[in-house]
């Protein structure tokens, strides 16, 4: 029997050899660019009410669209550890109250990634923890978890601060329903770079804090004691989680990612993927006409 699958073996050998390049390669991934940036996901458990704070769907549809657009996305429900961050350009954070687990358990391994001149992006809630001045070092803003420092649901007008800053090209004066965080705790040296501010509206949460302008959107650019120059973008919002879905913010999303990544800023937003390969001569096809 060794006699006869020898040659088969052989033969199958040098089929995956011609289609990799190397019999021991894996295949590439269809319609994935092998050399966009490296992005991870990490999002978290559902929470809210429906509709609100969708942190695993948002992984399922931004793996997507982040592919879509040239990345190479991996992600999860947990923390990157410290072999995914080795490979990882851009970390993007949507998950609730994030600044629980950077303080305490992940505090070493996310602070030698950003001071390797790692970036990091911030959804929303995720800028939540006890720590706020601490996780203000790494995002140039956070909020304290327990206090009553959120607007509620409620209309959210966008003022553009910085309208030649390339982030911002598809962003308007515009009003979203969402929510807004107010008492922030902000980083001084460096600041951040505001982008857009929303004046917090009348909510009962609010109280004598409404009509305050606070920033909703900015970047920030700061170097970790003993460390390379890193980048940090966040969207204050995300409470609602059709929002991602928005024409302007999401472009917008997208350029603040590659620019915290130190990519050019409308290389995921301008990704043009290749053409795909039509079925040729010996080439592998299904019943519906498509290379599998």
């Amino acid at each position: 029997m060794s006699n006869k699958l020898g040659p088969l073996l052989l033969l199958f050998l040098s089929y995956a050899a011609g289609q990799s390049g190397s019999p021991a390669a894996p295949p590439p991934v269809p319609g994935q660019n092998p050399n966009g940036m490296h992005i991870y996901i990490w999002a978290g458990l559902k929470s809210h009410q429906p509709g609100q704070h969708d942190y695993p769907q948002f992984l399922a549809d931004w793996s997507k669209i982040l592919t879509e657009h040239g990345a190479v996305v991996d992600g999860s429900l947990h923390p990157p550890n410290a072999a995914d961050l080795e490979r990882t350009d851009v970390v993007v954070i949507y998950k609730g109250d994030a600044g629980y687990l950077l303080v305490d358990g992940e505090k070493a391994a996310i602070e030698k990634y950003v001071k390797r001149g790692g970036g990091l992006v911030n959804f929303h809630d995720s800028l939540c923890g006890p720590e706020p001045a601490y996780l203000a070092t790494l995002l140039g803003g956070a909020k304290k978890h327990g206090e009553v420092n959120f607007t509620l649901e409620a209309p959210i007008h966008y003022a553009v601060v910085d309208q030649a800053d390339p982030i911002m090209k598809d962003m308007s004066d515009f009003t979203i329903l969402d929510e807004a965080f107010f008492n922030m705790t902000w980083a001084s040296n460096p600041a951040i770079h505001v982008l857009a501010t929303a004046s917090i509206p009348p909510t009962h949460s609010a109280g004598e804090h409404k009509g305050e302008v606070v920033p909703q959107i900015w970047t920030y650019e700061h170097t970790l004691a003993g460390g390379q120059p890193a980048r940090a973008f966040v969207w204050m919002q995300g409470h609602l989680y059709a929002n991602f879905a928005n024409y302007q913010i999401q472009r917008t999303l997208l350029r603040g990612i590659a620019w915290a990544g130190k990519k050019p800023v409308d290389e995921l937003v301008n990704y043009v993927p290749p053409p795909r390969p039509s079925v040729g001569a010996g080439a592998p096809s299904t019943a519906a006409g498509r290379t599998p």
